[in-house]
């Protein structure tokens, strides 16, 4: 119980008395709330309902506090604000609406107020300068908090957090029925629910992946259960959270392959039937979300805005680093243009290969192989913001690696960027958190390839 007071006492200072350009507090405070997170899920195994108020109850910690490691939230309250006006959100930025253009006059009376002028100025410029890239399942949510938060910022923010502390919970029943389907210890969810890179990352800093990762478990879930048809559905409605989950579809192909007696159709030939199901099922799941905004405008701007992701933004990346730093040493400029086109096909000709050559006829198989997956993904992306993380984290619950978990202790060290002297990424930082985490993930894919070896050694003794 004392662990759990004092980490109510640490998260309370997280949310309501640290900027994020504080890093030397920053850095000793998530460290001592891992470290308490990491004793509490220890001493206290076996004790559920203990465990999970613990969970809950940190998550109310930050209810009424504004978030303070990321401004994106303030973008969030804005889209919801123009959907909820009937106004299209990937149509206009919030630029426009300070340079007056015409065709937005008739914009709704609270964006004639300081109100506005304080959530562009929030969301800082850049973001105000770009169309909106969240997709429609993410806005639904965004509209939510804007019918219920009224004109208040806060109350807004108190809505998306009761969303994400919900969205947490879904994932924290689901992946706990999951581990117990698979034969898997339970109290692992635990790493989680009770982690406080999660715990500040999507609760504090209002970051869907927690909604995202929800749909995603569920879908799993009921895939193993052999209801196809609503994880296909739970699969799309993910990614129109999140376009994240799109990674993952070529890697289903052999689970259904190898599957294919589970499932009752079978009027095409080898196994393919369910398989061209399941992704017309979801890809139409998706398609339906995005309906209502769908226009030779609106594709237009959301493809620009997907592709400043690979070809415009960096932070925290690890692979594109050395990259970027080859390109100064040979021919004198950053080439992120270039490579930004390039990743996405190394990573595309990587998930195929898993897709077609690894066997993942078993949902662990094909878990861990979405953890490889994901994992590869960020390590050549040119921007890995910290929650982030959260994707490889749940998936490896569901695996024998813990790599994430640790990843999701160093990422801290991403923060190091925002000083009080503005924006500055300390690479000796970054390089401290890449090693790390690519170490030991080197070091437990060689220890399990080792008593793999030894366990197929003893069996070919008997």
């Amino acid at each position: 119980m004392l662990f759990a007071v004092i980490s109510v006492a640490l998260y309370a200072s997280f949310g309501y008395d640290l900027h994020r350009s504080n890093f030397a507090k920053l850095l000793p405070l998530y460290g001592a709330l891992f470290l308490l997170a990491y004793k509490l899920i220890q001493i206290t195994r076996g004790n559920f309902w203990v465990l999970f108020g613990f969970g809950i109850a940190f998550r109310l910690v930050f209810l009424i506090a504004i978030p303070n490691l990321s401004q994106d939230f303030y973008r969030f309250i804005w889209d919801g604000r123009l959907l909820l006006q009937g106004i299209n959100p990937y149509l206009f930025t919030p630029e426009m609406y300070t340079e007056g253009i015409s065709g937005l006059l008739s914009l709704p009376r609270w964006l004639n107020g300081v109100e506005a002028s304080e959530l562009i100025a929030g969301m800082g410029a850049l973001n105000a300068s770009h169309f909106s890239n969240y997709p429609p399942v993410n806005q639904l949510f965004f509209a939510i908090a804007a019918l219920f938060g009224k004109n208040s910022i806060l109350g807004s923010v108190v809505v998306l957090r009761i969303i994400m502390i919900l969205a947490d919970v879904g994932v924290f029943y689901f992946g706990r029925k999951l581990l117990k389907n698979l034969n898997l210890n339970p109290h692992t969810i635990f790493w989680y629910f009770l982690n406080p890179f999660i715990i500040i990352e999507l609760t504090g800093n209002l970051h869907f992946e927690g909604v995202m990762l929800f749909f995603l478990v569920w879908a799993l879930y009921l895939l193993f259960k052999g209801k196809w048809f609503w994880a296909a559905v739970l699969l799309g409605v993910s990614v129109s959270v999140k376009l994240l989950p799109l990674l993952f579809l070529p890697l289903f192909f052999n689970y259904f392959l190898k599957n294919k007696k589970d499932f009752s159709l079978r009027f095409i030939p080898f196994g393919m039937t369910n398989l061209i199901l399941f992704y017309a099922v979801c890809l139409l799941t998706v398609l339906v979300t995005f309906l209502p905004f769908l226009s030779s405008e609106f594709l237009q701007n959301f493809s620009a805005t997907i592709a400043l992701w690979f070809q415009n933004f960096e932070f925290n990346a690890s692979v594109y680093y050395i990259i970027r730093w080859v390109g100064f040493q040979t021919v004198g400029w950053n080439i992120i243009g270039t490579v930004g086109k390039i990743m996405p096909l190394i990573v595309m000709a990587f998930l195929l290969v898993l897709a077609f050559f690894r066997r993942n006829e078993t949902l662990p198989k094909l878990m861990t192989t979405m953890l490889f997956g994901v994992s590869f993904y960020f390590l050549l992306s040119t921007t890995v913001h910290p929650w982030y993380v959260a994707t490889p984290l749940i998936l490896c619950l569901f695996t024998k690696y813990r790599f994430p978990v640790v990843w999701s202790a160093a990422v801290i060290l991403s923060y190091s960027a925002y000083g009080p002297d503005g924006f500055k990424e300390n690479l000796w930082l970054v390089a401290t958190e890449y090693i790390v985490v690519i170490g030991y993930a080197v070091w437990e894919i060689l220890f399990f390839k080792v008593e793999e070896n030894k366990f197929n050694a003893n069996k070919l003794k008997l």
